[in-house]
C-alpha cells in the first residue's frame, strides 16, 4: 500500500479529518481540499490543498507536498465537523458550541460565519460552564442537525440564528454520532447502544423506530448508511464490533461481525462503491471491509507482505450488493476484509474518503493518504 505521510503537523492527542472529493465540489484552485482539527490544547481548523492525489512517480510514491492554507483557533476540542458547502465548514466543539467557519478562497483565511452558544447544555445554559459537548454534527445545505453528550438534537438552518427545532430530552443516555437517512429523516446511536430513527417532520419528540444491541447496552459510537440501499445501515461502537443493520424489519442487527480489539471510531461507506466500507479504531486498525465480488478464487494475503486479510462467508442468493451485507448464511460466498495498516499502534481517531482516497488521521502526528483503495 502506497500512503502520502505528512509528519510533523503538531503533537495529536485527537484529530478530526473531513474532506469532499471533486466529484462533490469542493476544490480550492481546482484541486482537492481536506479541512483537520487537532486538539493538542492549541486547538486549531485547518485547510489544506492536497494537490493531484491521482499523481504518482515512478517510485510509486505520491508526487507533491500538501499545502496548508490557512487555519484559525478553536474554543473546545473539535468533536465533529462537516462541509456544509465549498466554502462553509460547521464544526462541533467540546465546549457545546456549533459554529460555522467560511473559507476565503480569495485571500486564504477563515473566519467565524455563524455561531450557535451553548447549542448543548446539562442543566442551565447560561452558566457558566454548564455546556455539554456537541459529539456529532451532519449537513444537507442549508439544513444542520447536531447531537450532544446532553441527549439534545437541534435542527439549525445556516441562515438563521435561532434554532429551528430542539428536542431537548431526545435520549436519557449520551448521543454520540448522527446521519441522515433520508432528506427529513436522521439515525442517531447512544451509549446504550441503541439506534433511533428520527422523523423530523412530526412534531412528536419520539424516534419513530428504536433498534437495539442484545445482551450488554454496549455504547455506539459511530453510523452510517447506505448510499444507494438506505435501509443498510452500519454502526461501531466500544467493544470494536460492526453490526449491520435492516431498519425494513426486526429490532436487532441483521450481522454482528468481529472488527476491532478496541472502541470503533468511524465507520464509512464509500459513496460511489458502497460494497466497500472503512472502519477505524483505538487498537490502531484501519480496516477495508470488501463485498464487490465472490472472493472464493482470491489468493488469501494473510500475513503476506504486511497485509493482514480476514474472509467471512456471506450468501449469494443474488450478486447484488444488498445480499452481501444483508446476508448471514456462512455455507456460501465470502467477505474480504484487510487491515490497511497491519503495524500502526496508536489509534486511528478519523477517516473520510476524498474521490479514489482514503484520508485518515493519527495519534501518530501525521495524516496519511492511501491512494490504492481497490487495488
Amino acid at each position: 500500500m502506497e500512503r502520502a505521510y505528512w509528519p510533523g503537523l503538531t503533537s495529536l492527542c485527537n484529530c478530526t479529518i473531513t474532506a469532499q472529493s471533486p466529484e462533490g465540489g469542493r476544490k480550492v484552485a481546482g484541486v482537492p481540499c481536506l479541512c483537520t482539527a487537532f486538539c493538542d490544547g492549541d486547538n486549531r481548523i485547518s485547510i489544506w490543498s492536497v494537490g493531484d492525489l491521482g499523481n504518482v512517480g515512478l517510485s510509486g510514491e505520491y508526487q507533491g507536498e500538501p499545502q496548508l492554507l490557512c487555519d484559525i483557533r478553536h474554543n473546545g476540542d473539535v468533536m465533529d465537523m462537516q462541509f456544509l458547502d465549498q466554502e462553509r465548514i460547521v464544526v462541533a466543539s467540546s465546549t457545546g458550541n456549533v459554529t460555522i467557519f467560511r473559507h476565503h478562497q480569495n485571500n486564504q483565511t477563515l473566519s467565524a460565519n455563524q455561531r450557535w452558544e451553548k447549542a448543548h447544555y446539562h442543566v442551565d445554559r447560561d452558566a457558566s460552564c454548564g455546556g455539554a459537548a456537541c459529539t456529532g454534527v451532519i449537513c444537507s445545505n442549508p439544513e444542520i442537525v447536531t447531537v450532544g453528550e446532553d441527549g439534545r438534537i437541534n435542527l439549525f438552518r445556516a441562515d438563521q440564528k435561532d434554532a429551528v427545532r430542539t428536542i431537548d430530552n431526545a435520549d436519557s443516555s449520551t448521543l454520540h454520532a448522527v446521519t441522515f437517512l433520508r432528506t427529513t429523516e436522521i439515525l442517531t446511536v447512544n451509549s446504550i447502544g441503541q439506534l433511533k430513527i428520527w422523523d423530523l417532520r412530526q412534531q412528536r419528540n419520539e424516534p419513530s423506530q428504536i433498534f437495539s444491541l442484545t445482551g450488554d447496552r454496549v455504547p455506539l459510537h459511530c453510523v452510517d448508511r447506505h448510499p444507494n440501499q438506505q435501509h443498510i445501515v452500519a454502526t461501531g461502537g466500544q467493544d470494536g464490533m460492526l453490526s449491520i443493520w435492516d431498519i425494513r424489519q426486526g429490532t436487532m442487527p441483521v450481522s454482528l461481525l468481529n472488527a476491532h480489539e478496541a472502541e470503533m471510531w468511524e465507520v464509512h461507506f464509500h459513496p460511489s462503491n458502497p460494497d466497500h466500507l472503512f472502519t477505524c479504531s483505538e487498537d490502531g486498525s484501519l480496516w477495508h471491509w470488501d463485498t464487490s465480488t465472490s472472493v472464493s478464487e482470491k489468493p488469501s494475503f494473510l500475513h503476506q507482505g504486511g497485509r493482514s486479510t480476514t474472509y467471512f462467508s456471506h450468501n449469494t442468493i443474488n450478486q447484488s450488493v444488498v445480499s452481501a451485507w444483508l446476508s448471514n448464511d456462512p455455507t456460501k460466498d465470502r467477505m474480504e476484509i484487510t487491515n490497511l495498516i497491519p503495524n500502526q499502534t496508536l489509534s486511528v481517531n478519523s477517516l473520510d474518503i476524498l474521490g479514489p482516497c482514503l484520508v485518515y488521521g493519527t495519534d501518530a502526528e501525521a495524516i496519511y493518504v492511501n491512494r490504492h483503495l481497490f487495488a
